[in-house]
């Protein structure tokens, strides 16, 4: 229930007034108190502006259980219970627009809307509380992993960068960047994966992923898969770097030792403008490839054991 100004509700408030409440009434042996969306419906419904509304419903309950408890005794129990239908009905039809939105939004969200309104009717409200927990972590899950994407940032000659699909694989002695949109979340991992271009013939190419939008500290699952594919770039003679890197993220790096797979200048931290990261690492990804030898093994690759001088 929105409140009156049209300000947002402070969810944390409510559940600490409610705990509060709990706390101090178990020192009298009160019932366990809570909000309730009938009595908010039924007070807003009467033309209700303020929490006060609430006091003086609770006050005016005292006065009818302890001056006219016979009489609210003999109120039949299908006149509450049709009183509950009326104000639930009257919830719902408010939400009509949210519940438009939903259906129109996603066949899963809408699936999630159906069972949790189904288990909140036929289940214990505890039981229905936790399924709909569940259901939104799913529901996150594959979101997440679906969302989850490669595009390939590539510059004209006038310097404007543009996004296009992913290359299929690596071409050998070229720079490819690839922008990273995700939340480093386990479950797109795989997709993850199979959308990287494939690295079997990668001689002196490097890769550079762009990861501005990705999490300050990723899953322990997604930075296996960073130095496992820098790893395999270098056993193909090829490099791996990062640009826009979160000094989170790069700290994080650095503690879990996937820099030193990365060599040095693999990271490029995010600072300055939006593509001045992607215009660093370019610029040190193509002085790396000139600086090979032609014909050079991955095997003598002096890339991370440059010779003393």
């Amino acid at each position: 229930m929105p409140n009156p100004d049209g300000s947002r509700s402070s969810v944390n408030g409510d559940f600490a007034a409610q705990g509060l409440a709990n706390l101090a009434g178990g020192l009298f042996q009160a019932l366990p108190s809570g909000g309730s969306l009938s009595r908010t419906g039924v007070a807003v419904s009467a033309g209700a502006r303020t929490r006060w509304a609430g006091v003086l419903s609770g006050v005016l309950l005292a006065l009818v259980v302890l001056v006219c408890a016979p009489l609210a005794e003999a109120i039949p129990m299908p006149v509450i219970g049709g009183l509950i239908l009326v104000v639930g009905g009257e919830l719902i039809w408010g939400k009509r627009a949210d519940i438009l939105l939903v259906l129109r939004t996603s066949r899963l969200s809408s699936a999630a809307m159906a069972l949790t309104f189904l288990a909140t009717t036929q289940l214990p409200l505890q039981q229905a509380i936790v399924l709909g927990a569940v259901l939104s972590l799913l529901l996150y899950c594959v979101q997440a992993a679906r969302q989850a994407r490669f595009q390939s940032l590539t510059r004209d000659p006038d310097g404007r960068w543009h996004l296009s699909d992913p290359p299929a694989r690596l071409p050998p002695g070229e720079v490819t960047v690839l922008h990273y949109g995700g939340t480093s979340f386990f479950a797109e991992l795989p997709r993850i994966e199979q959308a990287l271009p494939r690295d079997d013939d990668a001689r002196a190419a490097v890769l550079v992923l762009v990861l501005r939008g990705a999490p300050d500290v990723p899953s322990s699952s997604m930075l296996k898969v960073i130095r496992r594919h820098a790893r395999e770039l270098d056993r193909q003679g090829g490099r791996l770097m990062l640009a826009g890197v979160a000094p989170d993220l790069a700290r994080v790096l650095r503690t879990t030792g996937i820099d030193q797979d990365l060599g040095p200048g693999g990271i490029v931290p995010a600072e300055g403008a939006v593509f001045d990261p992607v215009d660093r690492a370019l610029a040190e990804a193509r002085a790396w490839i000139a600086s090979r030898p032609a014909g050079t093994p991955p095997e003598d690759d002096d890339r991370k054991h440059p010779p003393a001088p």
